[in-house]
């Protein structure tokens, strides 16, 4: 891993949303980060603005001050433009922080911030979509359900690795924007699951939840949970570079976002794909 010098300039970018919905966590990451470092504080007003700040960094180290559908953002525009490869991204969390949390970022803003000045890159693998949609985290078919503002629903069930299920339970007990997605689907979908063109369930086995990551080595962990009755079902585990799922229309969570409905989608693991700074190890 890359460390910095505290000298770097830096480009801190503060999410509108993290300014509407914490002003005081944003004013600390400002001081902080502007105290440690020639810093050239933008203050966008809507993602066009952001992305026009994004494109004109320079030579300026990026740092997105915002939740993770900021943090996403970024690495997608960054993406799209083929630019990811050669920028190091910084974050420093205001608001839900599920994503950032669990890629090593810490979660208070002084501490991120601090993280920003002395910490040190690392490179991450990602899964690219074929509509170029990138996901930083987890993966959920369907989409696990998330409490509305100022909602009570429980946290549900989910399926996946260890840390798949960590990262979706932070979610759903955390508050989210509304999304369009009316309902969650009824278990019971019919999807054909493929890892490297190798199928793991057919559309002749109804199935509960997919769970797809990213894992170390390039390769995706996945998990195909069969719809059961009486009995839980054991769950089919695969890895490879490329998924694709096919069947009928399914919503997915990719990370903080819900997408769909499609009937088709592959992602593929970009290996090493991005930059994001986290603490030195010491």
């Amino acid at each position: 891993m890359a460390t910095f010098a505290t000298s770097d300039q830096l480009l801190v970018i503060i999410d509108p949303v993290a300014r509407q919905t914490d002003g005081e966590s944003v004013r600390i990451a400002k001081d902080v980060l502007s105290a440690g470092a020639a810093a050239k504080v933008c203050l966008p007003e809507d993602p066009e603005e952001f992305a026009r700040a994004l494109g004109r960094r320079g030579s300026r180290r990026p740092v997105v001050v915002g939740d993770d559908r900021a943090l996403v953002r970024a690495v997608t525009l960054l993406h799209r433009r083929r630019e990811l490869a050669g920028c190091a991204l910084s974050v420093v969390p205001v608001g839900d922080s599920a994503l950032a949390e669990s890629l090593g970022v810490p979660g208070g803003t002084v501490a991120a911030a601090r993280a920003v000045l002395e910490g040190a890159e690392r490179r991450l693998d990602l899964l690219v979509d074929d509509s170029d949609g990138v996901v930083l985290g987890a993966l959920g078919i369907p989409p696990a359900p998330v409490r509305a503002a100022g909602g009570s629903e429980p946290v549900p069930a989910v399926s996946g690795g260890p840390w798949y299920r960590s990262l979706v339970r932070t979610l759903a007990t955390r508050p989210a924007r509304p999304t369009r997605l009316s309902a969650v689907p009824a278990p019971g979908t019919r999807l054909r699951v493929e890892v490297d063109g190798r199928t793991v369930v057919d559309l002749d086995q109804p199935v509960e939840a997919v769970s797809v990551a990213p894992g170390p080595g390039g390769v995706a962990s996945v998990e195909v949970r069969p719809l059961s009755v009486g009995a839980e079902a054991t769950p089919l585990l695969a890895s490879g570079r490329t998924v694709t799922v096919i069947g009928e229309a399914f919503r997915y969570r990719a990370d903080a976002a819900v997408s769909g409905p499609v009937r088709r989608r592959t992602w593929r693991v970009a290996e090493g794909a991005w930059r994001l700074t986290l603490p030195a190890v010491h």
